[in-house]
């Protein structure tokens, strides 16, 4: 039977000074699906456990098909990705910035992010087969959790999640809603540290399938090359 509730495609960095502080900071390695850290740094608001309370779960990523359930099998959705992944280019952006981002901090790409966003489009409609509808209670939860826009109203009854196609924002997050002080405070204390480990250019040469245990945390499960 398998283990996995919900499946999702995501950016994770491989394995470097990046994806091991990020581990540390959220407290949950997906890579190797155990707990990290906790990391101590001067100048927090709070513990980094509390600050990263909401994000651990899934693990450093940088979504591109939100989590969905199975409407078929995990082995005829990795045989689609590894189809679409071979026939996808990677993607190359000028780098990665620490920025807030509507009450949490994150990680956004520099440059023309057009290109991601098309490969993120072309992942949304490529799987969606492989997509279980959300159930009545989960598109309530969503409506509840933000004011929609009507595409993004559209965006959910068509695929599941209101922020994709036009209304997707690529992001690595790093914090959940913090207050407007509290989020500055940690942005300078985070910013040396990661100062000299973001790429300078960015690439997603590859994408990652998680999965979601009984326990709600996210493991990355494949790693699939861009190789259009």
């Amino acid at each position: 039977m398998e283990k996995y509730s919900r499946f999702a495609v995501y950016y994770a960095p491989e394995a470097g000074p990046l994806a091991d502080f990020a581990a540390e900071w959220l407290g949950w390695d997906a890579a190797r699906g155990r707990h990290a850290g906790p990391v101590t740094l001067p100048g927090l608001p709070m513990a980094a456990a509390e600050i990263t309370a909401t994000p651990r779960k899934y693990g450093f990523h940088g979504t591109i098909k939100p989590p969905f359930r199975l409407a078929t099998d995990r082995s005829a959705l990795e045989g689609d990705l590894a189809v679409l992944c071979a026939h996808l280019a990677p993607v190359t952006l000028d780098g990665l910035a620490l920025r807030p981002l509507g009450g949490f901090l994150a990680l956004v790409p520099e440059g023309d992010t057009t290109p991601l966003a098309a490969l993120a489009a072309e992942v949304v409609k490529g799987l969606d087969r492989h997509r279980l509808p959300p159930t009545a209670a989960e598109l309530d939860r969503r409506r509840a959790a933000a004011q929609l826009t009507p595409r993004q109203e559209a965006n959910l009854a068509a695929w599941g999640y209101p922020y994709v196609m036009e209304d997707f924002r690529f992001h690595l997050t790093l914090s959940g809603r913090l207050a407007a002080a509290d989020l500055d405070q940690t942005a300078r204390a985070l910013a040396p540290v990661l100062a000299p480990i973001l790429p300078r250019p960015f690439r997603v040469a590859d994408l990652c399938l998680f999965g979601e245990d009984e326990g709600g945390m996210f493991h990355l499960l494949n790693r699939y090359a861009l190789a259009g």
